[in-house]
């Protein structure tokens, strides 16, 4: 069977122990039967973790609603409405120390720009979903963008906008 997005990496699985161990339960998999499994049918094995990584990819991708992609001079905010997903961006043009992957505040950034006479480029756009919605938010986060629980920069840059 075809995954829908990645198996999740040894890590990931590790934080979701709990969960996986449940999952194998619901499918009437007991601790001895798995250790058997990996070590008799690795193909099987890592067809139950494949099956195990969509689900866990799904629950929390049908849960996204804001995602941040940050470079040091590009910052790129994401509204993953219903049908479509809307960017809010700013790009730093010119020379300047302001680097939006150190997680410094609007305050120090805003001096720091200032500082070196840069300007900042607001920039915005807009498409409907390609493909499927959870599948084009996870080729989002696969890109190195992260999941924002409250979308306060997206919702600042908008309020900028007007």
């Amino acid at each position: 069977m075809a995954m829908k997005y990645r198996r999740l990496r040894n890590s990931e699985l590790a934080d979701l122990e709990q969960d996986f161990v449940r999952f194998l339960s619901s499918q009437a998999i007991t601790g001895d039967e798995w250790e058997k499994i990996k070590m008799e049918s690795p193909l099987q094995a890592d067809e139950l973790i494949g099956v195990f990584s969509d689900m866990v990819f799904e629950q929390v991708l049908s849960k996204v609603e804001f995602l941040e992609l940050k470079t040091p001079k590009d910052l790129k905010t994401f509204h993953c409405q219903p049908e479509k997903i809307v960017m809010l961006g700013l790009l730093v043009e010119g020379e300047s120390p302001l680097d939006f992957t150190q997680g410094s505040s609007p305050e120090q950034m805003m001096q720091q720009l200032r500082l070196s006479g840069a300007k900042l480029k607001m920039y915005r756009g807009e498409k409907a979903y390609q493909k499927d919605r959870l599948q084009e938010i996870f080729e989002w986060m696969e890109k190195g963008a992260l999941i924002s629980k409250d979308g306060m920069m997206y919702k600042t840059l908008q309020g900028l906008t007007g």
